[in-house]
């Protein structure tokens, strides 16, 4: 199931022409990321001082599909689409009602003390619990 977490449209947020500028969709879908990792009980500064890990974005693929504007009430979905040994993928939108204005596909990468790769530990894959198929 998807965690949901709703965001309004600030002004901030927005560009010349009104509509939400499209790198703000970035920082919208970290926002609902970093929630998620914490509603599965996973402390991301615990986890960097205790063992040295953290999650760095490794690839991101994105469809602007509809644009936001001004003082829209945003839900962002995320969802577990595929784990491996280092890497956890995840399938996020951005809706304004049921409308898909935004899609995105981010590969996380699980980074050791030295940025190298690292294996997720077992209790994260654990917690993560299988991917959809």
């Amino acid at each position: 199931m998807a965690h949901r977490m709703e965001i309004r449209v600030y002004y901030e947020d927005t560009d010349l022409a009104g509509i939400v500028y499209y790198a703000n969709y970035l920082k919208f879908i970290e926002r609902a990321r970093t929630e998620w990792i914490r509603t599965l009980g996973i402390d991301q500064g615990r986890l960097r001082e205790t063992q040295g890990l953290v999650f760095a974005v490794r690839r991101l693929e994105a469809d602007y599909l509809r644009p936001a504007r001004f003082d829209d009430l945003l839900t962002v979905e995320t969802g577990l689409a595929e784990v491996s040994g280092a890497r956890i993928a995840l399938a996020q939108a951005v809706l304004r009602g049921p409308e898909r204005l935004f899609e995105a596909r981010v590969t996380l990468a699980c980074l050791g003390p030295n940025g190298a790769p690292a294996r997720l530990p077992a209790e994260i894959r654990r917690r993560l619990g299988p991917a959809p198929t």
